[in-house]
């Protein structure tokens, strides 16, 4: 079976826009792949259809069966990582073996303060009630007014 890892730099999950997202990407597969990627690139999940929007890639050339190589990306001004509570858009790095598109992924935070931002948390009328989403506890919450982006998505 494929063994593909992505490892960020000081073990980092979450950028800024405009900082380097820096790493090493590492494989061991069963057969030459004709060609390796690492993506950076967006994805929707919750209600609805899955909308993805790849970002930045770069191919590494000369893989063999296995090795290292290191890898940088510059972190988008947007869109920004966050929970609502009916979907979350999440920033992930791939590492894909071609053609067989097996592959290993990290997800990372990206966002103005560092942490995913909550959507929706600030309506919430009982103090100490998380919002549904996939934030860890802590995580900053804010609404789409509170970043100038308008009014708040409806629940």
């Amino acid at each position: 079976m494929a063994d593909l890892r992505l490892e960020l730099e000081e073990s980092r999950t979450s950028f800024r826009p405009g900082e380097t997202i820096r790493g090493v990407a590492r494989w061991a597969l069963e057969e030459p792949p004709e060609a390796l990627e690492v993506r950076l690139f967006w994805y929707t999940e919750g209600k609805g259809d899955q909308d993805v929007g790849g970002v930045q890639s770069t191919t590494l050339d000369g893989a063999g069966l296995e090795g290292e190589r290191e890898f940088t990306f510059t972190a988008p001004a947007a869109p920004l990582s966050f929970s609502g509570k009916l979907i979350s858009l999440v920033w992930a790095l791939e590492l894909v073996a071609l053609p067989a598109a097996e592959a290993g992924r990290a997800e990372i935070v990206i966002s103005h303060t560092g942490e995913e931002i909550l959507i929706g948390a600030a309506d919430s009328e009982e103090p100490g009630v998380e919002t549904p989403g996939r934030a860890d506890p802590g995580t900053e919450r804010l609404d789409l007014e509170s970043l100038g982006g308008g009014r708040p998505l409806e629940p």
